[in-house]
């Protein structure tokens, strides 16, 4: 195998452009199964010498937001990869791997990969590691890192195992990505799943398990809530170009390698293997912002596609897709639409229950709260335009972005808003001017869109300003199994969830909140209409010549504060004690920069 596939690059090395590393992926591209470690080790050896080990000849151009010439002028030329090394570290992970596993000691299942070789691959990945974790270092994802350094992170250890079995020849392997982690997932159909690498510390243990945590009724963000994206071997490669990482430092990036990792993006785009892909789009979408490419879509598309990609494949579970397209907002200076990406990640993170194991998403929302909207509603303040003050909308998203977070908390085992998030929340709100309160209505849940709006409690009448009322009989009794005897004859979209019970897996999200499917794993739609998803803001009228924005609030603490939000006059000890109830105290963080706060372009490395 080795030999083959050497002699159908032979003469494209070495390599010293970015065309010659385009045409070896192209020709990858074009088989049913590219090779995983030849391109993982050509992308590897590129990103870390340009990164990691600066060449003596030529240096790497460094970009960073103060980046001033223009790039298309600039020459890119990529340290020479000369065959014999790729094809000595391919020969070498090749041997280790054909050595170390013999596929006739374990059980033969007409071709597919059983757990137990799944284990043994990953032991043996795991076994030739240095002994220490690299959760956040960058540059060690590929198979490049691994060969010279023995050095892997999360995604890296989870790819290694594909490419070996690749090698072994179980093709039914493939990776499973959410937005912190990867597993795999391997039989006929891709029915079984298992851990192989380790996320956090101390988890090798769970090497070869079964991943419990990912089925629907767990509420994970970790494996968001069983919808993966799950890769075919095209996409693989694409998880593959994602994960490069173009940082040098924390202010500065490797030009050639940013302009390599968006030439194979566009190539991977052009032949429909990011279509599945929210987060590669999203990256991507950033590497667009920075220098946009002639006749290609605007970055600005490319965010929207990651999140259509996301509602479309994944039941609208991820929540980066939003944070890029804030990020993007913020940069420009387009708050309003800022605030309102951000509050539609926040209603993705409601979904959620909040773990240990969260830690990446809490920070990504912590420097939203604590950076950039304080920074944003400062600015306004300051006198630079004091429109977002005086808009009701902008009030509201801000008040989304919390109920999202309180929501997360709900049924979590961990606290997650402590008295430092209220008051950052208090310092926030308290910016917009008293009238734009007085102009939000908080609804309550909508509980059948078939319902007439005018039987929706409205919580904002002057007699009884949100306090809690109890539902209608007539709404109650919409709810299945609400009225106070069963039923003969049952509604027809109850009698197709029934009947179609015995055979399939109900989707919980469908039962909740409407979303997605209404049965895990199937498209097959039933003979009555699904309830949508609601949006964030349900409408802004005109009073009165002034505007009024409806809004419905989910989390049980939100709702409680109903009253004190809408006040004209803020009672912040109030809202304190109550955003804080049943809470632990915040942990102790460094002092931050008082400085205009940046919004990351976070690589995303698929782990």
């Amino acid at each position: 195998m080795s030999l083959k596939v050497f002699k159908e690059h032979a003469e494209l090395f070495p390599i010293r452009d970015i065309p010659a590393v385009v045409a070896v992926f192209r020709r990858e591209l074009e088989k049913k199964e590219p090779d995983l470690l030849l391109l993982s080790l050509v992308a590897g050896a590129i990103e870390n010498t340009m990164t990691c080990v600066r060449p003596t000849t030529e240096v790497s151009i460094a970009v960073t937001a103060e980046t001033n010439f223009d790039f298309d002028q600039v020459p890119l030329r990529l340290p020479d990869v000369e065959l014999h090394i790729v094809e000595a570290l391919y020969t070498k992970f090749y041997s280790v791997i054909k050595s170390s596993v013999d596929p006739l000691h374990f059980d033969e299942r007409n071709g597919h990969a059983s757990r137990e070789l799944v284990k043994k691959v990953s032991d043996v990945i795991w076994n030739t590691l240095t002994r220490s974790y690299y959760k956040d270092r960058a540059h060690l994802q590929s198979m490049y890192s691994y060969l010279t350094g023995s050095k892997l992170d999360c995604f890296g250890v989870a790819f290694a195992v594909v490419a070996a079995c690749q090698i072994l020849g179980y093709n039914d392997v493939h990776l499973a990505l959410s937005e912190d982690h990867a597993w795999v997932v391997f039989g006929p159909d891709g029915r079984e799943n298992a851990e192989v690498t380790w996320h956090g510390k101390g988890n090798e243990d769970k090497r070869g398990q079964r991943i419990k945590d990912s089925r629907p009724g767990h509420r994970s963000w970790l494996y968001v809530n069983n919808n993966p994206v799950v890769c075919n071997r095209h996409m693989e490669v694409s998880a593959l170009v994602s994960s490069i990482n173009p940082s040098i430092n924390q202010s500065n990036d490797a030009l050639e390698v940013a302009t390599l990792q968006k030439h194979l993006l566009w190539l991977l785009y052009d032949e429909g293997h990011l279509s599945k892909f929210p987060l590669a789009l999203g990256n991507l979408g950033d590497l667009e912002e920075i220098n946009a490419t002639p006749g290609r879509p605007h970055c600005t598309a490319l965010f929207e596609e990651a999140i259509s990609a996301a509602r479309l494949h994944y039941s609208n579970m991820f929540v980066y897709p939003y944070t890029y397209q804030g990020g993007y907002f913020y940069r420009h200076n387009m708050i309003k639409d800022a605030f309102a990406s951000w509050a539609n990640a926040s209603h993705v993170i409601g979904k959620y229950n909040f773990t240990k194991d969260d830690e990446e998403l809490y920070k990504e929302m912590m420097d939203i709260a604590y950076e950039l909207i304080p920074y944003s509603l400062k600015e306004m303040t300051c006198g630079k335009s004091r429109s977002i003050l005086n808009n009701p909308q902008c009030y509201a998203y801000v008040l989304l972005i919390y109920d999202g977070l309180c929501l997360w908390e709900e049924d979590g085992t961990t606290p997650v808003l402590h008295i430092k998030w209220a008051k950052h929340f208090i310092n926030s709100i308290s910016k917009f001017d008293d009238s734009v309160r007085t102009r939000l209505i908080i609804l309550e849940p909508i509980i059948d869109p078939e319902i007439d709006r005018s039987r929706i409690l409205n919580y904002h009448d002057n007699n009884m300003n949100n306090n809690n009322r109890p539902l209608p009989k007539e709404i109650l009794n919409t709810i299945p199994g609400t009225d106070e005897e069963t039923k003969s004859e049952l509604h027809p979209g109850i009698e197709a969830l029934t009947a179609a019970c015995s055979e399939r897996i109900l989707n919980r999200e469908f039962l909740i909140q409407g979303g997605g499917e209404p049965f895990v794993g199937s498209s097959d739609p039933l003979t009555s209409p699904t309830i949508g998803l609601q949006a964030p803001i349900l409408e802004t009228t005109i009073k009165d010549d002034e505007p009024e924005t409806k809004i419905v609030l989910r989390s049980k603490k939100m709702r409680s504060m109903k009253d004190l939000l809408i006040a004209k006059k803020l009672n912040t000890q109030a809202i304190s004690l109550q955003m804080s109830a049943q809470s632990q105290g915040g942990k102790r963080h460094a002092p931050r920069d008082t400085a205009e706060p940046i919004s990351k372009r976070s690589r995303r490395n698929n782990n």
